[in-house]
């Protein structure tokens, strides 16, 4: 790699439940460079989107996984990052709740997707994010035109 080198660019990013679980997990295997990359995101001004929907997922996760002050100051971290406008968060409101689940009925052959990537995968087409930092393979199986960050993009 060159120095100064971005390894990951474009204008904007959803961050899965993954994506925030191995950011908020320091002895997970894709910490350093998942940190990496969420560093570089933030440093070229890519806009990096997640939902309620999606944080309540990783508050449930993490509070179990790790400790209760490192949750926290997890936590507190994304949530300072939302007010500072660093991160979006977006709402999952009737409308999209809606469109999730009319995404739901549609993938009766794909029953392990769960609601909260359907609503997140409805939010991204709605806003044209296309890139994803999640390990999990939904994303591409729906055929929506979505790239998983590193995984699917060099």
């Amino acid at each position: 790699m060159t120095k100064g080198k971005t390894l990951f660019s474009c204008p904007s990013i959803f961050l899965d439940t993954w994506g925030w679980m191995v950011l908020g997990c320091r002895n997970d295997p894709y910490h350093s460079a998942i940190a990496k990359l969420y560093s570089e995101c933030r440093n070229s001004k890519t806009v990096i989107y997640t939902s309620d929907y999606v944080l309540d997922e990783l508050i449930s996760l993490l509070f179990r996984r790790e400790s209760y002050p490192e949750a926290l100051n997890f936590m507190n971290g994304i949530l300072g990052a939302a007010n500072l406008g660093i991160i979006r968060i977006e709402k999952i409101t009737p409308e999209r709740f809606s469109s999730a689940w009319e995404l739901r009925t549609k993938y009766l052959d794909k029953p392990t997707i769960s609601f909260t990537d359907f609503t997140s995968m409805n939010m991204m087409k709605e806003l044209k994010i296309t890139h994803v930092l999640s390990q999990d393979e939904h994303f591409i199986q729906v055929g929506m035109g979505f790239l998983r960050v590193p995984f699917d993009v060099e």
